[in-house]
């Protein structure tokens, strides 16, 4: 029986024409499907067009506007496939994870380096081997690129131009995609069929900081009645700089006001560890929420959306510390 997949485009490189300004979004649903010779007697490709939007240009409400189109045809497909743009794919990949509860179908997020209409893209490729893990029938939210396959909670953007842009941070592959052929690295468990729901209520008050060798304490005072939550990338393990130009007293200032905040680490692999150094046991631990492993791509939408939960700190707390798509191992 053939799979019937829908796929959804939002602009981005993969779509992108030669502008007065440089490349920018300009192709359709429909024009993208043109392009690729695909053998179809394993399943049959409907197409809509989302918006067209270079994804520098992404926003939670472009999330939400993402959510609900898979949402809305989930009776009528066997799986999702989303083109978009590399630059905040992973990002988007996150919030889609969260905002789609007990998803038991595939969403396969896809893009490229290279538009499609240029001769040595990697567009064709992606599509095919997006299509084709949508076809397997295993449920969850996933990135496809250059053959590989990253649970959606652990895409990063690694590199700005070669193929193989993004990589798996802190997780394993969950597949590679040879042809026809996909190999597994990493066993899925089987998703218990529940009612697909969308829980799509983002609160976008929130900021992310990278802490800086001689940042203005004073700079925090910025942040004071503009947002609900903040994250700080720290250093190393992670910590707050507590001596001369000190930043501990600020953090505690904005926790006092009612501001969540999270810490989390500047380095890419193996997450913060608040408990090694005194810069991080000087933290308030009850009251800030530690990021354990998860990446900063998948922190702010988690954030965004728990805080479209509740603002009960202990609640966002909760949210924020429970694994969730397996963003915290």
């Amino acid at each position: 029986m053939k799979k019937k997949i829908l796929l959804l485009t939002t602009g981005g490189t993969i779509a992108s024409v030669e502008g007065e300004n440089g490349l920018t979004p300009g192709m359709k649903a429909e024009e993208l499907l043109r392009y690729l010779s695909i053998d179809r007697s394993k399943y049959t490709i409907d197409s809509q067009s989302l918006m067209d939007i270079d994804s520098t240009n992404m926003q939670p409400e472009h999330w939400v506007k993402m959510a609900q189109a898979v949402y809305q045809n989930d009776d009528r497909y066997d799986g999702f496939v989303i083109t978009h743009g590399t630059d905040t794919m992973a990002y988007t990949s996150a919030a889609l994870s969260y905002m789609l509860r007990n998803v038991n179908k595939p969403v396969v997020i896809t893009g490229s380096q290279v538009p499609i209409t240029f001769k040595k893209t990697d567009a064709k490729k992606n599509i095919k081997d997006a299509i084709r893990f949508a076809c397997d029938g295993i449920g969850g939210v996933y990135v496809v690129f250059d053959s590989r396959v990253i649970l959606g909670t652990r895409a990063i953007k690694l590199r700005t131009k070669s193929y193989d842009a993004f990589e798996s941070i802190n997780y394993p592959y969950i597949a590679f995609i040879h042809n026809e052929n996909i190999e597994y690295n990493k066993q899925v468990p089987v998703a218990k069929h529940k009612k697909l729901q969308l829980e799509a209520s983002l609160n976008t008050d929130v900021c992310l900081l990278k802490l800086h060798p001689g940042m203005k304490p004073e700079f925090l005072d910025c942040l004071k009645g503009s947002y609900k939550g903040v994250v700080i990338e720290s250093y190393g393990s992670g910590g707050i700089p507590f001596e001369e130009r000190s930043l501990l007293n600020k953090v505690n200032e904005l926790i006092e006001l009612g501001m969540v905040v999270v810490i989390t680490t500047q380095c890419l692999e193996e997450g913060e560890d608040l408990s090694i150094y005194e810069v991080g046991r000087k933290i308030n631990h009850h009251a800030i929420i530690r990021s354990r492993n998860m990446n900063t791509e998948a922190i702010v939408p988690k954030l965004m959306w728990a805080l479209g939960k509740t603002e009960d700190l202990a609640e966002v707390k909760q949210i924020m510390e429970t694994p969730i798509a397996d963003d915290i191992i």
